[in-house]
C-alpha cells in the first residue's frame, strides 16, 4: 500500500530520509527547483527510475488540434501544452560496469534535501551494487536566480571498500520518453518526440543541442560544460554526440578514500524569432558567465539572493512546526515559480511538472500575486506586463465573440485561448476582473504610478470595455451580466454571478479614476468622458442578487431555488464530483466546487456588511465540496474573519499541506502553486488580518486560533518594509525601513515610523457556532503539532 510522502520536519529544509520508489512522482515534484526561466523536476541525477521527466521553460510550448465531436463558432482551434524540453540534469554513473540504479542492488542510506535558505537541492546516497561494489554518491544541484540561464550539478562519486571503476555519464538528452496521460483532465497530453533536431555538438568539456518545434516553430538551444576532478593519472575524458543526445564520458579508478567530482554547468535560450547561431551564442555566453562565476560563487550568488527574500518575506509561526515549514516551503517555490519569469505568465503547476499541459489560469492574478506583490513586486510586475504584451490576442479574441475591449483567455500559454470546454473557458469572463483587480491591487500596494499610466490603464481601459459590451441594462436602468460562469465551475453559464459582478463592477470604477489620473494616457487610448461616466454608471447599478426570505447573497441569480445536491448518499470515494458525474447535473443543483460567493465576501469585502459575511459562509459551507485546491485558503480567510478559528486553522493546514501530503492525489503532476501561495494568505490576511483599505492604505485587524501562539510576517509596502508580529493578547507593527506612514488597527489609525514598535491590544472575538460542510468532506481537524519552535 502506498503512504503518504514522509518528509522530516524542519524550519528551513524539507529532508527525505527514505526512498520509496512508489511515491517517487510526488517527491519529483516537491522537489523541484526553478528560478521562473528555468524549471527542472526532482528527477533523480541518474534519470532512471523516474515517475516523470521534466525540464522546461517557461513558454516554451508545442501547438496541437482541439477535436471536436460538433464544432462551433468561436471555438479555439488549437491547444498548447508544455514540452519537456532538453534534459540537462542527467549524469549516469556505472560502477565497475554496472549501472548506479536503485532499483538494483542495495540501498544502504538515500537522503535528499530541499535547503530554502540556501536555494540547492543536495542528495547522499550509499548504494552497493548486485557484485558488492560500496559507494557514496553525492550530489548539489542548483537554478540560479542571478543568472537567469544557468543550473549547474555537482556530483561525486567515492568507493567505500576497495578501488572500484567508475564511469560517469554527463548528458544532454531530448525527446525522453513520457508516461501516456490518463482520463484525469488535470494531466497533460503527452507529446511524443516534440522537438526536431537542429544542431548537436560535442567537444572537450563542452556538450550542446539546438531543437526546434513543428507547430509553434521555436527553438531552443542547451550547452553543458564541465570542471572534473579526480585521480588524474587514471581518468579519461572523451565525449560524443548525436541528434537528441550529448555526451561526455569521464572514467576513473578510484581508490578508497579517493573521490571524482564532477562539476557540470547548464545553459538554455529559447526564441521564436532568433536564428540558430544567434541562440546558439546566446547559450554560450551564458555558460561562459556560469564557469566565469565558478560553482561556489553560484552558491554564494544564490544564498545572498534568498537572504534579502527571507528578509523581506518570511512569515514565522510558534505553535505548529508543521505549518512553519509548510508556509516557507510554499514562499519558497512561488518565488522559484515568477523570480525571473521576466513577462512570462505564472504556470498552474509552474515548472514543476506539466499538470493542466503547463497553462495559466486567473490562479495567478487572484492566488499567486498577491503574494508577490508584497513579497517580490518586481517580479508581479513582470507577469502583469506579460498579460499586457497578450492584449492583442485578447482584442481579436473579444472581437470574435462581439464583444468590445479584450477578452483574456481562461486558459493559455501563449495568449491565445486553450480550453475546449467552453462553459468552463469563455463563459468564465470573471478572469478579465481577475487580471485588472491585481493591476489595481499591485499600484495600490507599491505606488507605481508609472507601471499604472503606461501599463495598467490600458488593461483596465480593455477590460472595462468589455464588461460594458457584454452587460446590459435592463428596464429598470439595473446592470446585468448573464450567460458567465464564476468561480464555481460546478454552476456554469449563469446570470449574475456575484463575484463576476462585484469584481466587474471594481473593475469599472478603477478604469475610470485611472483614466482621471493618467489624461494624457487616456486621450491616446481614445477614453472620453462620455466613456467613463457609462462606466461608473454601470458600477452604479450593478446587480448583485440576494435572497430576502434566506437573507444571504445568491452566488447567482436564482442559486438558491436550485435543488440542493443529495449530500447524504453521495459515495465518497466519487469526489471530485467532476470525474463521476455529468456536467449537466451538478449545473442544475446546489453543489460548490469551490468558494465563489465566500471569494467574493474576501476579494470585495467592502461590499457586505459583517453579519453578511457570517450568513454567508454558514449558508454555503455546506454546499461546498473544494474539488479545487484553490478553495480551502479562501474559505480559512472569512471562517477567520467571521469568528471560526479552529476551522480556519483547519482549512489553513488543508492548503499548507496540499503537496506535502499530497491531498488530492496529483502532485505527481506538479504542485498545487495557488494552494501555495494561499497559505500565505490564510495566515497574513486571515489571522493576520491584512487588507487593502481605501485604495492606498493597509488594514490588519489580527486574531490567533487557540492551537497558534504567535505568528509573524514581512511585508514591502508603498516603498516601506513593514513587520507584523501577532501575539494572543497583542500585535506589534514595526517599521524596519522607509519614511512614517499610517496604518490602521482594526479600525483605529495610527502613525508607524522608524524609531520605535507600536503595541496595540487585540479585541476579543466572538466565536460562533462553526457551520458543517458535506458528508465526508469537512476539513481534517489539526492539532498542535509537536516539536521545538525554532
Amino acid at each position: 500500500m502506498i503512504t503518504d510522502p514522509a518528509y522530516e520536519v524542519a524550519p528551513w529544509s524539507l529532508r527525505e530520509c527514505e526512498l520509496n520508489l512508489e511515491l517517487l512522482p510526488q517527491s519529483e515534484s516537491v522537489f523541484a527547483l526553478s528560478n521562473g526561466h528555468i524549471g527542472w523536476r526532482g528527477n533523480l541525477d541518474e534519470g532512471e527510475p523516474n515517475g516523470l521527466p521534466g525540464s522546461y521553460l517557461n513558454g516554451l510550448h508545442e501547438l496541437h488540434p482541439l477535436p471536436y465531436a460538433e464544432a462551433g463558432f468561436g471555438y479555439p482551434e488549437s491547444g498548447q501544452t508544455v514540452i519537456n524540453v532538453t534534459n540537462g540534469k542527467l549524469i549516469r554513473l556505472l560502477v565497475d560496469d554496472e549501472p548506479f540504479d536503485l532499483r538494483y542492488g542495495t540501498t544502504r542510506a538515500h537522503v535528499r534535501e530541499l535547503d530554502m535558505r540556501a536555494g540547492v537541492l543536495r542528495r547522499e546516497c550509499v548504494w552497493v551494487s548486485p557484485a558488492g561494489r560500496a559507494v557514496r554518491v553525492r550530489s548539489v544541484r542548483m537554478i540560479s536566480f542571478r543568472q537567469r540561464a544557468v543550473a549547474a550539478i555537482s556530483y561525486e562519486v567515492e568507493p567505500l571498500d576497495e578501488q572500484v571503476r567508475v564511469v560517469v555519464q554527463s548528458e544532454l538528452a531530448a525527446n525522453e520518453e513520457i508516461p501516456r496521460a490518463t482520463g484525469d483532465p488535470r494531466v497533460a497530453a503527452a507529446l511524443e518526440s516534440p522537438l526536431v533536431s537542429e544542431e548537436h555538438f560535442a567537444g572537450g568539456t563542452r556538450l550542446g543541442l539546438i531543437h526546434s518545434t513543428t507547430r509553434s516553430e521555436l527553438r531552443v538551444a542547451a550547452a553543458a560544460d564541465h570542471r572534473v576532478d579526480g585521480p588524474r593519472a587514471t581518468t579519461q575524458i572523451s565525449s560524443e554526440s548525436g541528434d537528441d543526445i550529448s555526451r561526455l564520458t569521464v572514467t576513473a579508478v578510484l581508490e578508497k578514500g579517493e573521490r571524482l567530482r564532477l562539476e557540470k554547468f547548464v545553459a538554455y535560450g529559447w526564441s521564436a524569432t532568433r536564428s540558430l547561431p544567434a541562440l546558439r551564442d546566446q547559450a554560450d555566453a551564458a555558460l561562459v558567465g556560469a564557469r566565469d562565476t565558478g560553482w561556489q560563487g553560484l552558491l554564494d550568488q544564490q544564498r545572498e539572493y534568498l537572504d534579502d527574500f527571507w528578509e523581506r518575506a518570511d512569515v514565522e509561526v510558534d505553535g505548529d512546526t508543521e505549518i512553519q515549514q509548510a508556509v516557507r516551503f510554499a514562499l519558497f517555490h512561488v518565488l522559484q515559480t515568477a523570480a525571473r519569469a521576466e513577462q512570462r505568465a505564472i504556470p498552474a503547476k509552474g515548472l514543476t511538472g506539466s499538470g493542466y499541459d503547463g497553462h495559466t489560469f486567473w490562479d495567478a492574478e487572484t492566488f499567486v500575486l498577491p503574494l508577490l506583490t508584497f513579497t517580490a513586486p518586481q517580479a508581479a510586475s513582470e507577469v502583469l506586463r506579460w498579460r499586457h504584451n497578450t492584449l492583442p490576442a485578447a482584442r481579436e479574441r473579444a472581437a470574435q465573440l462581439g464583444l468590445a475591449g479584450a477578452t483574456f483567455p481562461w486558459r493559455t500559454i501563449n495568449g491565445d485561448e486553450a480550453s475546449s470546454y467552453w462553459p468552463a473557458g469563455t463563459a468564465a469572463f470573471h478572469v478579465n476582473a481577475d487580471i485588472a483587480d491585481a493591476v489595481v491591487r499591485y499600484v495600490a500596494t507599491t505606488g507605481d504610478d508609472e507601471f499604472e499610466a503606461e501599463t495598467g490603464l490600458e488593461i483596465l481601459t480593455e477590460t472595462a470595455r468589455l464588461w460594458r459590451s457584454l452587460g446590459h441594462h435592463d428596464h429598470s436602468g439595473a446592470f446585468h451580466i448573464d450567460g458567465v460562469t464564476g468561480p464555481d465551475e460546478y454552476s456554469a453559464v449563469c446570470d449574475d454571478n456575484v463575484y463576476t459582478n462585484l469584481m466587474a463592477q471594481a473593475n469599472l470604477v478603477a478604469a475610470a479614476d485611472a483614466a482621471e489620473r493618467h489624461p494624457r494616457h487616456a486621450a491616446a487610448l481614445e477614453i472620453t468622458d462620455e466613456e467613463t461616466a457609462a462606466w461608473r454608471d454601470a458600477a452604479s447599478t450593478m446587480t448583485v442578487p440576494f435572497d430576502e426570505d434566506l437573507r444571504v447573497h445568491e452566488q447567482s441569480a436564482g442559486f438558491t431555488r436550485h435543488q440542493r445536491w443529495d449530500f447524504e448518499s453521495a459515495d465518497p470515494d466519487r469526489y471530485p464530483l467532476l470525474l463521476h458525474y455529468p456536467y449537466f447535473d451538478l449545473y442544475r443543483k446546489q453543489v460548490v466546487k469551490q468558494a465563489d460567493l465566500v471569494l467574493a465576501m474576501y476579494l470585495r469585502g467592502d461590499a457586505f456588511t459583517a453579519e453578511e459575511k457570517a450568513r454567508g459562509f454558514a449558508y454555503y459551507e455546506p454546499l461546498t465540496v473544494r474539488d479545487s485546491s484553490l478553495s480551502a485558503y479562501c474559505q480559512s480567510v472569512i471562517a477567520a474573519e467571521v469568528g471560526h478559528l479552529q476551522l480556519a486553522y483547519d482549512y489553513l493546514g488543508e492548503s499548507a499541506m496540499m503537496d506535502l501530503e499530497d491531498l488530492e492525489n496529483n502532485a505527481r503532476d506538479g504542485l498545487h502553486i495557488a494552494a501555495l501561495a494561499g497559505t500565505w494568505t490564510a495566515l497574513v490576511a486571515g489571522f493576520g488580518g491584512m487588507r487593502l483599505f481605501n485604495g492606498d492604505s493597509i488594514r490588519f485587524a489580527p486574531r490567533l486560533p487557540d492551537a497558534l501562539s504567535r505568528i509573524a510576517f514581512r511585508l514591502d509596502f508603498r516603498g516601506r518594509r513593514l513587520r507584523v508580529e501577532v501575539k494572543r493578547t497583542s500585535a506589534t507593527y514595526c517599521l524596519a525601513d522607509g519614511a512614517p506612514i499610517e496604518i490602521l488597527h482594526y479600525e483605529k489609525p495610527f502613525t508607524l515610523t522608524t524609531e520605535r514598535p507600536v503595541v496595540q491590544d487585540l479585541p476579543g472575538i466572538t466565536h460562533r457556532e462553526p457551520p458543517r460542510q458535506p458528508p465526508g468532506r469537512a476539513p481534517r481537524r489539526r492539532k498542535q503539532a509537536p516539536g521545538p519552535q525554532k
